[in-house]
């Protein structure tokens, strides 16, 4: 396991442990809020699912924001302090998670330690400056207290895509710059309704009580599972494009199985290159679909290997492969790389090189061909980049190759 991994494992059960110690030893202030908010961030991580897999539980989150950032209860000053959240946000985010590992799911560990780590974070910025009543003497409780917060979570968030990135660049070896910027960009969409949220419940809990936690996390909810159903037809939409991109295995034109390790090795050496999100699943669909050409030969090229042939047998099959994806309704960017797959690499834009040169790969490496199989087919691919594989790509997929992230047999 990666060092930068257990070490955030580490630091976050250090945290959560000392703040349970705490919090038993001086016993919990103001239980009834403390339960009120960990059955919300309890209910948050068990109904957990979000848009694009990078705050899997949204409410979850702006609970454990507020709860962080609260400073009063019905015009009472709030008395908990930082160990009391980091204990309730833990063991309540612990709580929640507990029912998805008893159905076989496996427990999310990252996730619970970038939430103890990012609700400590929040506390450990502001509960301070409350308790010491600084925040009433420089800024009272007109319009620059709500900004206030709203700078206190957006830091905070940009702490956790930091931590995040940088988790996700130990796990899988990506470049960090990439998964910061995904990070980042999610920021601006679940993120912003995450930090909202927040803000508006430590605001409204000051005057309408516990109340506020039904009344401000209903929206949330709902624009949860709306998220869901987002995602569930994107699932579909690409299930559509892998089925379309069969077609050419069906009619036998190619082997079985061959669109998908492409798609599957242009994403992995995609993700190598520095390609964001977006890119990443028009570079997907381009690769399941760049044989779907084929369908317009009258003979099948043998084996349904393109590599062999002519430059401008080629190029035509792309270009008649380009005219079919446009017909299906796909995004203009992902015929643009179909048709472009076969020309010089210093022509063609980044996905239409990854395509071309994962393809060459998967013809010349064979299914299974064994141990030389790859080998060779690499050295065909070092020996072509004078003018039909780019470097670069070619030595991005070697070094995914060697992390063992090639595609499934």
């Amino acid at each position: 396991m990666p060092w930068v991994v257990v070490g955030v494992r580490v630091v976050a059960a250090g945290v959560g442990g000392a703040g349970l110690g705490w919090t038993l030893w001086h016993g919990v202030d103001e239980p009834g809020t403390a339960l009120a908010f960990g059955v919300l961030i309890a209910v948050g991580e068990l109904v957990r699912g979000g848009p694009d897999g990078r705050e899997a539980a949204p409410l979850a989150a702006a609970g454990a924001l507020a709860y962080a950032l609260l400073a009063e209860i019905a015009g009472h000053p709030a008395t908990h302090g930082v160990p009391q959240v980091v204990t309730v946000v833990g063991a309540a985010a612990l709580a929640g998670t507990a029912p998805h590992v008893a159905f076989g799911r496996a427990p999310i560990l990252d996730h619970l330690a970038r939430r103890v780590l990012t609700a400590g974070f929040a506390a450990t910025c502001f509960q301070p400056l409350y308790g010491s009543g600084a925040l009433d003497e420089w800024l009272g409780q007109g319009p620059y207290y709500a900004v206030l917060l709203l700078l206190l979570l957006t830091l905070t968030c940009l702490c956790d895509a930091v931590l995040g990135a940088a988790l996700a660049r130990a796990r899988t070896g990506w470049p960090y710059g990439p998964l910061l910027r995904d990070e980042l960009r999610a920021l601006l969409g679940v993120g912003s309704a995450i930090c909202a949220t927040g803000v508006v419940i430590a605001l409204a809990m000051a005057v309408a009580g516990l109340w506020a936690l039904p009344v401000f996390c209903v929206p949330l909810l709902l624009t949860q599972f709306s998220f869901r159903r987002y995602a569930a037809v994107r699932a579909t939409y690409r299930q559509t494009i892998a089925s379309l991109a069969r077609a050419t295995e069906i009619a036998g034109y190619t082997p079985t199985g061959h669109a998908r390790r492409v798609a599957a090795l242009s994403r992995a050496v995609g993700r190598e290159l520095g390609l964001s999100e977006p890119d990443l699943t028009v570079l997907e669909y381009a690769a399941l679909m760049h044989d779907i050409g084929q369908l317009s030969l009258v003979d099948p090229v043998p084996a349904g290997a393109t590599e062999p042939l002519p430059a401008e047998e080629q190029r035509r099959i792309a270009l008649l492969g380009g005219a079919v994806v446009r017909q299906t309704g796909v995004p203009a960017e992902v015929a643009v790389v179909v048709e472009r797959q076969a020309d010089p690499y210093r022509e063609q834009p980044l996905s239409a090189r990854i395509v071309r040169t994962v393809n060459a790969f998967d013809d010349l490496a064979g299914c299974g061909g064994g141990l030389g199989g790859p080998l060779r087919a690499l050295e065909r691919l070092r020996l072509g980049t004078a003018r039909d594989y780019e470097p670069r790509v070619v030595e991005a997929l070697a070094r995914v190759l060697a992390r063992g992230g090639g595609p499934p047999s």
